[in-house]
């Protein structure tokens, strides 16, 4: 299995002008720019875009995948950040009084481990096991849950309309390149992202098949 490569092993003189046009990359307090610069290197090494418009493509598909991903990162760890509600509800569940079940749940979200043995102690005992305390949990939760997906599905909308946009651009040989950059990408990258298939707008024959496979990928 070959390395993965990093900004300092790849040729980014493309993403370096893009980084003086558009600004700082997007991102929030606890990324890890290494890794969104690795994610941009990968996709300017394997299409080489040429012009500002290529550079631009690229550029957007290489932010709506790191926004995409990191949502559901966040979502992620909402879920455990919010646990002890869920917690709570799953000990009073399991025969636990109300005052302790808090009390308890409180402590288990510290990770004391005189509360963590005596939670798991009371959830075997019942048949009960960390996997229902996140169902709980996201029961609970269920509306944020929903809008932070909708954000990640717009995210992997604007990503797959960026690739369509290629297609009728420039030609298919070079939407073709920026599909499989992307789907390498994918492959690397904590989570997996779907493209959001759309129908393709009115264009010559060869066009169109283009862009039902870019769709398709």
């Amino acid at each position: 299995m070959h390395p993965v490569p990093t900004p300092s092993d790849l040729p980014v003189p493309a993403a370096a002008r893009a980084a003086e046009f558009y600004g700082p990359p997007p991102l929030n307090p606890g990324d890890d720019r290494a890794g969104y610069e690795t994610l941009l290197a990968r996709l300017v090494a394997e299409v080489r875009p040429r012009g500002v418009i290529e550079e631009d493509c690229v550029r957007l598909a290489a932010d709506t995948m790191w926004e995409a991903v990191r949502t559901r990162r966040l979502k992620a760890k909402m879920m455990t950040v919010s646990a002890e509600p869920g917690m709570r509800h799953v000990l009073r569940t399991a025969g636990v009084d109300f005052t302790e079940a808090h009390e308890l749940a409180q402590r288990w979200a510290a990770r004391e481990l005189a509360a963590v043995a005596k939670v798991d102690a009371v959830l075997d005992a019942v048949g009960l096991d960390i996997h229902h305390v996140m169902a709980k949990t996201l029961a609970l939760h269920i509306a944020e849950i929903e809008r932070i997906d909708r954000m990640a599905a717009f995210a992997e909308t604007r990503r797959a309309a960026a690739l369509r946009e290629i297609v009728l651009f420039r030609d298919a040989t070079f939407a073709a390149r920026l599909a499989g950059a992307v789907a390498a990408a994918d492959a690397a990258a904590d989570g997996e992202l779907t493209l959001v298939p759309a129908a393709p707008a009115a264009a010559p024959a060869a066009v169109s098949a283009a862009v039902a496979a870019v769709a398709a990928a």
